[in-house]
């Protein structure tokens, strides 16, 4: 064995994520039910987990949504279900809040393909991830995102370096502890949640994986609300590209100036679509051009506009 590859056996044999869990060494003698319980009861554990970083999670979720209003964008990079976690909130946003595509982006090791069929070696290079972030010019109005379980991904490494050296804000989401990263001091927001052993031994798809969604959730979507992309608890700057979603943002504008079928789909198409301003104009009885004018002085936030 070589001493790189030896180097690397005795960092992967004390994280987290790749130890044995003591709760669940009889599952491959369970039935169904008891399976599927005992993952439940580990699931259980993640939320509490992730409670104990709220902070850091909130300081961070402030720190994207002034990023965001002063033109930059949210970036998020990882590898095998860490990077595809980051591609699903990312393309979740431009139909959910509205946002253009370039704002909130998802890069994985590998390319698109590893989307899909996994990239065997593509995590293993910082020089890859280096790379990456000067292909898209990280600058420092940007918010970088590293996901990494183990958090050790030389390719989200990379990334991480190249964008401090270039002034970008940085956050590191993992769950093993910041002790057990090597770059844990140089980034600005660390979110470390070690939710333990995973149901079966470094399947990081599981327990490790439903942790970063959930803090995913909360960075794209409290940065949303920061924005004024939500009213009262309803997402108002919606796009209407498909047949669900104009039904959604007619019921949308019903519900929130209680009007009719007929009158929300009237300002709405009156509106171009555009829900935020179909609310305004109902609530205050103005035009397009006055109701538009409201949001935009208001930075788009619709309490402040009616």
């Amino acid at each position: 064995m070589s001493p790189s590859n030896r180097n690397l056996f005795q960092q992967l044999s004390t994280l987290l994520t790749e130890q044995r869990n003591p709760d669940t060494m009889t599952i491959d003698m369970a039935g169904s039910l008891e399976i599927v319980q005992m993952i439940n009861n580990e699931d259980k554990k993640v939320a509490s987990c992730v409670e104990k970083r709220l902070p850091v999670i909130g300081e961070a979720v402030e720190a994207i949504a002034m990023s965001i209003k002063e033109g930059g964008r949210l970036l998020y990079f990882g590898a095998g279900t860490s990077g595809r976690l980051g591609v699903l909130d990312a393309s979740e946003c431009p139909p959910t809040f509205g946002t253009d595509p370039e704002t909130v982006q998802a890069f994985i090791a590998g390319g698109p393909e590893a989307m899909y069929v996994a990239q065997e070696g593509a995590e293993d290079s910082p020089e890859e991830g280096r790379r990456e972030a000067d292909r898209i010019s990280i600058s420092a109005r940007d918010v970088v995102v590293g996901l990494a379980a183990s958090g050790r991904t030389p390719y989200v490494h990379g990334v991480i370096e190249e964008a401090k050296e270039r002034g970008a804000i940085t956050i590191f989401i993992t769950t093993v502890t910041a002790d057990q990263v090597d770059i844990a001091d140089a980034v600005d927001y660390m979110i470390d949640v070690p939710v333990g052993p995973e149901v079966v031994m470094g399947s990081t798809r599981m327990k490790s994986g439903t942790a970063q969604k959930m803090i995913l959730n909360m960075l794209s979507t409290g940065a949303m609300i920061r924005l004024g992309k939500v009213y009262e608890n309803v997402m108002v700057d919606l796009q209407l590209s498909n047949k669900k979603l104009e039904e959604r943002a007619k019921r949308i504008v019903m519900t929130l100036t209680d009007c009719s079928y007929e009158r929300a789909e009237e300002v709405l198409e009156e509106a171009d679509g555009h829900v935020k301003t179909a609310m305004v104009m109902i609530l205050t009885n103005t035009s397009r051009e006055e109701a538009r004018r409201r949001l935009d002085k208001n930075d788009g936030f619709v309490r402040a506009s009616i």
